[in-house]
């Protein structure tokens, strides 16, 4: 029987994952029945963050915990700023004036007064200025930190550590902080409408709908408009690739609300279009769905990628996957067994080649990343982890004791 992905419920991975673990995470979560928990973040779509928060807080909901979802509100100035502090976060340079700090500490704040709140990300971060703590915050940084813009650092880290705990996704992604870190990589929705199972005709009927060839076989990137996402090496690397095979790419993505720079982006390579590029911008959780599961070849050639959900969502779907050799993704990918690693654009060019010649080794690569994500990269693990959190937090922030007194003591080993 299908599964509704709007009332999804723990067990519903038991196929997946295991009766022992479903149990294991209902019992878990009893003591934590009524508790509240409101995440923040910056958008309500665009970008793994919001397509993870839709997912995970019902889920959590599911288990007795009363989990809500609110975004920032601010003014274009203040999404300007705080995508160049994104940027910085991530290496990138930054004028951090006097003026940029005042939009930045100054914006339209929300009133949380639940019993744990988590704020995702640095557009929020400053929230915790202004609100009257009840409980325990908690940042999570989906960025990659691990080279951040020693300026925008310096200035950001009195903040951070004014929260009770940091989650960060990888331990490469460590810092010197007076606060708890953890470490919990992302996880997918195997339900949702973005990685539900579809059929031959529904995809079909997707891709007819935006006009999409399937003469040819597909190359797909799946990603927000963004420079860090190398939208421009991706269709250098295939109009290189077609020297040797036939083919159609296909972008697609969106400029979210809280990227002032995606709209320039998307006009920088909109001019490259014809009829074997397609650029497509659009909000179409069934599109990516039918893409990723009809395309030969899955490409995230990233620049920088803290974790990189698309690529978790392709490999579910047994997609064959070439991703930039850069942060999150190579924790994804056992190069050459369930996908490829690149650096270079011609690298990117010759693993297309490479496999829209061969459909065995796509299909070889494809079944071994669904397995791991299917024992890696599932929902439910995340939701354990959330909830492993939630319970040791509350002593942490009465007693403000040593993290390796009252925090996980066994790290999951995901």
């Amino acid at each position: 029987m299908a599964v509704d992905y709007q009332t999804i419920k723990v067990e519903d991975y038991e196929s997946y994952v295991g009766l022992e673990m479903v149990d294991r995470v209902y019992t878990k979560a009893e003591p934590l029945r009524g508790f509240r928990v409101a995440h923040e973040n910056s958008t309500y779509y665009g970008g793994g963050v919001a397509e993870l928060l839709s997912s995970m807080t019902l889920l959590m909901s599911s288990v007795g915990l009363k989990a809500g979802w609110r975004t920032i509100q601010g003014s274009p100035d203040f999404f300007s700023v705080t995508k160049k502090m994104h940027n910085a976060l991530q290496g990138g340079e930054i004028n951090l004036t006097s003026r940029k700090m005042q939009i930045y500490e100054n914006a339209v704040r929300n009133h949380l007064d639940h019993d744990l709140v988590m704020i995702h990300d640095p557009q929020p971060l400053g929230l915790i200025r202004h609100d009257m703590k009840k409980g325990p915050w908690v940042w999570q940084c989906h960025l990659d930190l691990s080279h951040p813009n020693r300026e925008a650092w310096n200035y950001l880290k009195p903040l951070i550590e004014s929260y009770d705990a940091a989650i960060l996704t990888l331990r490469d992604y460590a810092q010197h902080l007076s606060i708890p870190q953890l470490f919990f990589m992302p996880a997918i929705n195997p339900f949702s409408i973005t990685n539900r199972e579809l059929t031959e005709v529904e995809i079909n009927e997707r891709l007819a709908h935006y006009a999409i060839p399937t003469d040819l076989p597909l190359v797909v990137q799946v990603s927000r408009f963004d420079r860090w996402k190398d939208p421009e090496g991706v269709i250098e690397a295939f109009k290189i690739a077609q020297r040797e095979v036939d083919s159609t790419l296909v972008l697609v993505g969106n400029a979210a609300t809280d990227d002032p720079e995606g709209e320039e982006v998307f006009e920088a390579i909109v001019r490259q279009r014809d009829e074997r590029v397609r650029i497509i911008s659009q909000q179409d959780s069934a599109l990516v769905n039918a893409l990723q599961r009809r395309a030969a070849v899955v490409l995230k050639k990233s620049l920088s990628e803290a974790f990189g959900l698309t690529v978790t969502e392709a490999m579910w779907k047994g997609a064959a996957v070439i991703g930039g050799n850069v942060g999150g993704i190579r924790y994804q990918f056992r190069d050459g067994e369930n996908g490829f690693l690149v650096s270079l654009v011609a690298e990117a060019a010759s693993r297309i080649v490479q496999l829209i010649k061969n459909r065995s080794l796509r299909e070889r690569l494809g079944h071994q990343a669904r397995e791991t994500v299917k024992q890696r990269f599932l929902m439910i693990r995340l939701l354990e982890q959330y909830i492993d959190l939630y319970k040791s937090i509350e002593p942490i922030y009465r007693l403000r004791k040593s993290p390796d007194d009252l925090l996980m003591r066994r790290e999951p080993t995901y």
